[in-house]
């Protein structure tokens, strides 16, 4: 299956997931996300761009369903996944529909192998162990460097590796569709070029879709089809990767590569930058 090269906001039925104007609050007060809807194309990769708190992985919570273990709900709007419903689901029921995070800072197990990390990922499957094994190898078929560390506890692997583990531990679940957070946080520039590379090969030959929230929004923009940029738990920009990456505020505020001299974010007043976006 091919990416699909659709922008998100016209992908009508092949519209994986749909976030529908939400708005998360944490301890019943603070109002953390105001209004926020995307959508993600069957088969395709969506980036969430943003500056370190800016709302990305409150966002990607809100879809699994892991904000009430952090006292926070979505209060408004709705969020659908492959056609149905889920901001009333548990993480679990969601899971074995299809969709699951991989979370930001890898979150190994590390008291166990990288296999027994992985199995862990195939516990919601009720299809047996042949089946269980033949993901297993494909995992391993797509992370080489799994299979040679394989016995390793994985609380004593790289980090590169750790991210590895998490993403194959995800897979081992069969997801439609994959919500990956911050996955080059703290990795090896070509680390992170290898990630990257495997999850296009994962979102071309098995169909996974990706919505992953980066920081790094260079690399972020090489590889999705379509992208969104928040601010202060709003949406401020959005279009598909080509034109994000073209776009002036885009280059000059995250890439710093915009026209004249390079500028840093302190010579620039933020007020300006929300006023061109949202004019």
């Amino acid at each position: 299956m091919s990416i699909a090269a659709v922008p998100a906001a016209e992908a009508g039925t092949d519209t994986i997931l749909s976030v529908n104007n939400i708005e998360v609050i944490y301890d019943h007060v603070i109002l953390v996300l105001k209004g926020v809807s995307l959508s993600v194309p069957r088969g395709g990769i969506v980036a969430l761009l943003g500056a370190n708190g800016a709302g990305k992985t409150t966002t990607l919570k809100a879809v699994s369903n892991l904000l009430r273990a952090e006292r926070g709900e979505v209060t408004k709007g709705s969020i659908v996944f492959d056609g149905e419903r889920v901001d009333r689901m548990t993480p679990n029921e969601l899971v074995r529909r299809g969709c699951i995070q991989v979370m930001e800072g890898r979150h190994c197990f590390g008291h166990l192998t990288i296999e027994e990390n992985l199995l862990t990922g195939a516990f919601t499957r009720r299809d047996g162990a042949a089946a269980i094994r033949r993901d297993m190898e494909m995992v391993y078929e797509y992370f080489p460097r799994l299979r040679q560390r394989r016995n390793s506890m994985s609380g004593y692997t790289s980090g590169g590796e750790q991210q590895m583990c998490a993403i194959g531990r995800a897979l081992m679940s069969r997801p439609k569709m994959i919500l990956l957070d911050e996955p080059s946080m703290g990795l090896a520039p070509q680390v992170v070029e290898e990630i990257f590379e495997i999850v296009k090969d994962l979102n071309a030959k098995e169909g996974v879709s990706f919505l992953l929230a980066e920081q790094n929004t260079n690399i972020a923009l090489r590889y999705a089809t379509y992208g969104y940029i928040m601010e202060t738990g709003r949406i401020v920009m959005d279009g598909d990767a080509a034109s994000l990456r073209e776009n002036e505020d885009v280059k000059e505020f995250y890439l710093g590569i915009g026209e004249g001299e390079r500028k840093s974010f302190r010579e620039v007043k933020s007020y300006k930058r929300r006023k061109r976006w949202l004019m």
